[in-house]
């Protein structure tokens, strides 16, 4: 039996695509330390993680850096970004997540209400990796198609165990 419960965890790898701009970053770093094929491209936006097997985007923001520059500037980064990414999610780092950085996030969460973008604080570097894989892992093929099979059959199992369900049965063969 090993140390999860007796299933052995397969190694999940993918192709990733980056902006240039993170070819230096940590997040780039840790992907390919972990075996992800990594490739760069100047044509997506800046800051974005692409799970093109997923089909989920990721737009890395720093709260920070967003205090201080143009808000529409950013806004129009974002827009341009949901526009090409159906499946899309900003994650907005801040070493701490205080007032004035869940200001900026409701801010952006009142401009995209509506939109596809998904917005998920994160704190960390290994934080931002591990979150972007497992949303990357749980909609790639053929997990997505495990996880609806998974649900389906645990859907079936609480309906035919349900007790209204057992009394509805009990009913029926008393009419008939």
């Amino acid at each position: 039996m090993t140390a999860n419960g007796g299933q052995e965890q397969s190694r999940w790898i993918t192709t990733v695509i980056m902006s240039t701009a993170l070819q230096n970053h940590e997040i780039s770093t840790i992907l390919q330390r972990q075996q992800h094929r990594v490739r760069y491209s100047e044509s997506v936006e800046t800051g974005s993680v692409i799970f093109s097997l997923s089909g989920v985007a990721f737009i890395l923001a720093d709260t920070q850096d967003l205090l201080m520059t143009r808000e529409e500037m950013f806004f129009k980064r974002i827009q341009k970004f949901i526009n090409i990414h159906r499946n899309s999610f900003l994650l907005l780092s801040a070493a701490r997540h205080g007032p004035e950085e869940w200001n900026v996030m409701f801010r952006i969460q009142r401009r995209f209400l509506g939109s596809n973008l998904r917005i998920i604080p994160v704190h960390n570097t290994a934080e931002t990796v591990k979150l972007m894989l497992t949303i990357a892992k749980v909609t790639s093929k053929p997990q997505v198609d495990d996880i609806r099979y998974q649900m389906a059959m645990t859907k079936a199992q609480i309906i035919e165990n349900s007790p209204v369900w057992k009394m509805l049965q009990e009913y029926q063969s008393h009419c008939n």
